[in-house]
């Protein structure tokens, strides 16, 4: 007897149309039919000659196609006999040790960053990203570095308008002097200054659009990932907001700066007090199974979920909006694509964000 044995990396997420077979250590997803997922059900428990003795002939070509197809792309292995089952499943628990993972922070002077220097360290927080309403000089940039100079933080992400010193002299002097920031984003760009494959301490991009917060949120096959941390965390809470903190331009501490819900200012409340509410954890655990039509898409373990920008058409007991992300125009139900804006059954939720 011939058995198959699943590769423990590998995620098989079950969709109303189709499967998504995840690759967990070589970061990439594909998408097959359903009829596929019953097959790999079966091979769990049973040899290949029993579950080929299920289909008639016309049918048994197929099933020897699909399981030749799991050996060609390294999904598992077959073996000759039962094995011994000494391989452990994978341990889809996610484990996080700080108390905030990310802060989200508008900002339209710096001075602002001083009122969450030690909360940052206090927190254990490891990313913290910038959106910058200002354009920054290159001094501002390395005082921002400065001030996280010894910080607990593994990296700092900055968003910034675009403006004219900046060129490739501007980076390589960034590149000398800076340590923490990890990645730059200059939008609204006249200009691209350059194009460079040199390798710096952090990733430039640059773009051509005014880049707004209210532009977030936008579901898309091109911010998919597959990366395993990501994965985990999408399998037990909510992959947008679990651990983070979003500070609006106007202080207010929020789950996301595009939220509505505020749990006090950073003037007068710590960011250890906010998170300290039990509202301010209302959303952490709510995972991609429990938002509705998202609980029956095959890339609810690869995507994100925005909670600011939402259907609004579906509500817990406890009134928690567990309704569809607004800016997804993908249909798990067709497995069709759309325009998500066009879309005339989001017009009343797209009039009162006022997108």
């Amino acid at each position: 007897m011939k058995y198959f044995n699943l590769f423990s990396n590998i995620l098989v997420t079950k969709g109303a149309k189709r499967i998504l077979i995840s690759d967990l250590q070589r970061n990439s997803s594909e998408l097959y039919p359903l009829e596929f997922h019953e097959i790999i059900k079966q091979l769990k428990n049973k040899s290949v000659e029993n579950i080929l003795k299920n289909y008639d002939t016309e049918s048994i070509s197929f099933v020897q196609e699909y399981i030749n197809l799991l050996v060609e792309k390294e999904y598992g292995f077959i073996t000759e006999g039962d094995w011994d089952r000494n391989f452990p499943s994978l341990n889809y628990h996610f484990h996080e040790p700080n108390e905030v993972s990310n802060i989200f922070i508008e900002i339209s002077s710096l001075s602002v960053l001083n009122k969450i220097k030690q909360e940052v360290e206090n927190l254990g927080v490891k990313h913290l990203v910038i959106y910058s309403h200002q354009k920054l000089l290159l001094k501002d940039f390395q005082n921002i570095d400065s001030k996280f100079k010894n910080s607990v933080l593994n990296g700092i992400e900055i968003i910034s308008p675009f403006h004219d010193d900046i060129d490739r002299n501007f980076i390589d002097s960034l590149h000398q002097t800076v340590d923490r920031i990890y990645n730059l984003v200059f939008h609204t760009c006249s200009k691209i200054p350059f194009r460079s494959k040199d390798i710096f301490r952090f990733t430039v991009q640059f773009i051509r659009q005014d880049l707004q917060i209210s532009a977030c949120g936008k579901v898309d096959l091109k911010y998919f990932n597959t990366n395993l941390p990501k994965v985990l965390e999408a399998l037990n809470h909510n992959s947008c907001l679990y651990k983070k903190i979003g500070i609006d331009k106007d202080g207010n501490i929020k789950n996301c700066p595009l939220m509505s819900e505020s749990y006090g200012n950073i003037q007068n409340t710590s960011l250890e007090e906010a998170i300290a509410q039990p509202a301010f954890r209302q959303y952490w655990n709510m995972n991609k199974d429990r938002i509705e039509g998202c609980k029956d898409c095959e890339f609810r373990y690869i995507c994100t979920d925005c909670r600011a920008y939402t259907e609004r058409s579906h509500y817990t007991s406890e009134n928690l909006d567990i309704s569809k992300p607004l800016k997804c125009g993908y249909n798990p139900y067709t497995s069709e694509w759309e325009e998500w804006s066009k879309n005339p059954l989001k017009q009343k939720a797209v009039t009162h964000y006022k997108i």
